[in-house]
C-alpha cells in the first residue's frame, strides 16, 4: 500500500445519504477477484445511462470537481459486506472518504485498502458539502500522525484505530505489518529455546 501521512487536495461532494456497496460498485462487476478495473465502474449506474452514456448530471462526470478526497452523506458504505467496493473507490483514486456515518465493514474494508474513512458530525458534514458546493477550488488537510483534518468548517481531531494509523502511515498492508516485526518475533523465539 501506499504510505499515508499527510494530504491536502480538493474534495468531490456526493450529498447522498445511505449509499450501499451496490451503488458503489453494482454486482454485475463482482465476477474479479482482483483488484483491477473497478475504479472503472464505480457508481456506475449514477454515472452512465442504460445505453453507456455519461450522466452529466453526476458529481464524478462534472469537471467541477475533482480531487481525492470523497465527501458524501450519512451512512456511506452500507449493505453488503463487499470488499471489492473499497477496491472501486481507491481505484477511481480517491483516498479519504468523510461522512457523518460508515458501516463497520466498509469501514474495516476501507482501511485495509488504504482508505482513510473521517467520521465528521452531521453539522460539520452539512457546512463542509456546502462549502464544497460553493466553491469547488477549496482545499482539505488531513494530517493522520495528528488525526486532524482542517477545513473552512473548522479543525476536527478524527479517530482511527491505531493499528491501522501504524499501518496506513507506513503503508503496510497486515503481512507487510507482521514482516516488519520479523526481527521481534525471531528475537522472542529465540528466549523461548532455552
Amino acid at each position: 500500500m501506499e504510505k499515508f501521512i499527510k494530504l491536502t487536495d480538493t474534495a468531490v461532494p456526493l450529498p447522498i445519504e445511505n449509499i450501499d456497496t451496490d451503488q458503489i460498485i453494482p454486482a454485475r462487476f463482482l465476477k474479479s477477484t482482483d483488484k483491477q478495473g473497478f475504479g472503472d465502474n464505480v457508481f456506475r449506474d449514477w454515472r452512465y445511462d442504460h445505453e453507456g452514456n455519461k450522466n452529466t448530471d453526476f458529481v464524478l462526470n462534472d469537471p467541477t470537481y475533482g480531487g481525492t478526497i470523497l465527501v458524501a452523506g450519512d451512512n456511506f458504505g452500507c449493505g453488503s459486506s463487499r470488499e471489492h467496493a473499497a477496491w472501486a473507490i481507491a481505484g477511481y483514486g480517491f483516498k479519504v472518504v468523510i461522512s457523518s456515518f460508515f458501516a463497520d465493514i466498509f469501514r474495516g474494508n476501507a482501511l485495509n485498502n488504504g482508505i482513510l474513512p473521517i467520521q465528521v458530525t452531521p453539522a460539520y458534514l452539512k457546512e463542509l458539502l456546502q462549502t464544497i458546493k460553493d466553491k469547488p477550488e477549496t482545499q482539505l488537510t488531513i494530517n493522520l500522525e495528528d488525526q486532524i483534518l482542517y477545513s473552512p468548517a473548522g479543525e476536527l481531531e478524527f479517530d482511527i484505530d491505531p493499528y491501522k494509523k501504524v499501518c496506513m502511515i507506513n503503508g503496510y498492508d497486515d503481512i507487510d505489518f507482521l514482516i516488519s516485526k520479523k526481527d521481534a518475533i525471531e528475537a522472542f523465539e529465540r528466549e523461548q529455546a532455552y
